[in-house]
């Protein structure tokens, strides 16, 4: 059987393309994957796996009307890629590939497609909002990354949870370790965006003998912007380090205290819903996250007790992080962490059931 993997980033920002990778026995079937190279620097291709490169150089943070011309480019791509090959199954990684080519899907695989739904981008624009009901409905099964994601789809598709988290994490995990010393470090990673949430949290810990703050991630024009920012203000503890390889990550996440996972409601109120890859890291390096009030996420950090919820416009920011971190239970916290990270990994196993009848059920009617 001929399947597709249809991304719409480069391979080393989609660590969720492994959950269906795994799952997918790629001696049976004839696996493919589409990704797009958007800063021209090549990837090493993957063993078993025909990779499917679209070259196309493009910002993240531009404009999103500049970002149009791309988008057609890529679904030019993607549409000649999908009639000469005739792949049998499709997996849609993300929203936006899903809606530039929903018409062909819905027609030409209905049912014989997977749609991974992970990000909340223009759904308060009508049109596009119906567009994502009908490529639900049409799909054998919806993947969320987030069960807040249940609230804008329509109840009546078979909606699965598959987890941002990569399989070797077991592997990988570190053993809490409480520094009484300060500075606290206090670190995120992954991409840098959210510019005036960002100012406002450089404004409030820089200078602030107590904290360290990181950023880890690509220097595109917000994280540039922050960086001059940060140096105007004469910030002596906050500290740009660039991209970073994903091995990169267990060493950096050695020497953090608590992790930077806010995202702003205001700025981006997709991640109202959303659930982040670092929350997984949280569970797997057992450190405290610092999360968005009102948001999703925050209410799941705060309900099984794997951090702190606040808001960094609050003049008591600084003071809450602190207070937090040297007062919480180390050991509680661990084990809530242990606790939620076996139903993660429950569910990321189940979600193997899914796929293998989603494709089994497509030979069938072959």
């Amino acid at each position: 059987m001929k399947i597709l993997l249809m991304g719409f980033a480069k391979m080393k920002y989609m660590p969720y393309m492994h959950f269906y990778l795994n799952h997918i026995d790629t001696v049976e079937h004839d696996v493919h994957l589409l990704y797009w190279n958007r800063d021209g620097v090549t990837e090493t291709q993957l063993d078993s796996v025909h990779c499917h490169e679209f070259i196309y150089v493009m910002d993240d943070d531009i404009p999103k009307l500049q970002k149009i011309r791309g988008f057609f480019e890529y679904r030019k791509y993607a549409q000649t890629l999908l009639k000469r090959e005739k792949f049998d199954f499709i997996i849609i990684m993300h929203s936006l590939p899903g809606v530039l080519m929903s018409g062909y899907l819905t027609r030409n695989y209905h049912g014989k497609y997977i749609f991974d739904y992970r990000d909340f981008t223009y759904e308060n624009f009508v049109p596009y909002k119906r567009v994502i009901h009908k490529l639900a409905l049409a799909a054998h099964s919806v993947f969320i990354s987030s069960e807040g994601f249940r609230t804008v789809l329509p109840s009546e598709c078979n909606i699965k949870i598959s987890h941002n988290i990569v399989p070797d994490a077991m592997q990988r995990r570190k053993n809490f370790e409480y520094r009484a010393d300060k500075p606290l470090r206090v670190a995120f990673w992954g991409y840098i965006r959210h510019e005036q949430l960002n100012r406002t949290i450089i404004a409030k810990l820089s200078n602030d003998e107590r904290f360290e703050l990181h950023f880890y991630g690509r220097e595109q024009d917000i994280a540039l912007s922050l960086k001059k920012y940060a140096v105007e203000s004469g910030a002596k503890n906050v500290v740009f380090h660039g991209a970073y390889d994903p091995g990169e990550q267990d060493v950096f996440a050695e020497e953090t205290d608590m992790i930077h996972n806010i995202y702003s409601n205001t700025e981006a109120p997709s991640q109202v819903f959303a659930v982040t890859n670092k929350f997984y890291d949280g569970l797997v390096y057992r450190l405290p996250q610092i999360c968005m009030s009102g948001s999703f996420m925050g209410q799941l950090v705060s309900d099984e007790c794997l951090g702190i919820v606040c808001d960094p416009q609050a003049p008591s920011f600084n003071d809450e992080l602190w207070d937090y971190y040297h007062s919480f239970d180390s050991n509680e916290f661990c084990k809530s962490c242990d606790r939620v990270l076996e139903k993660v990994l429950r569910e990321y196993e189940e979600g193997r059931s899914v796929i293998i009848d989603a494709i089994t059920s497509t030979q069938k009617t072959e």
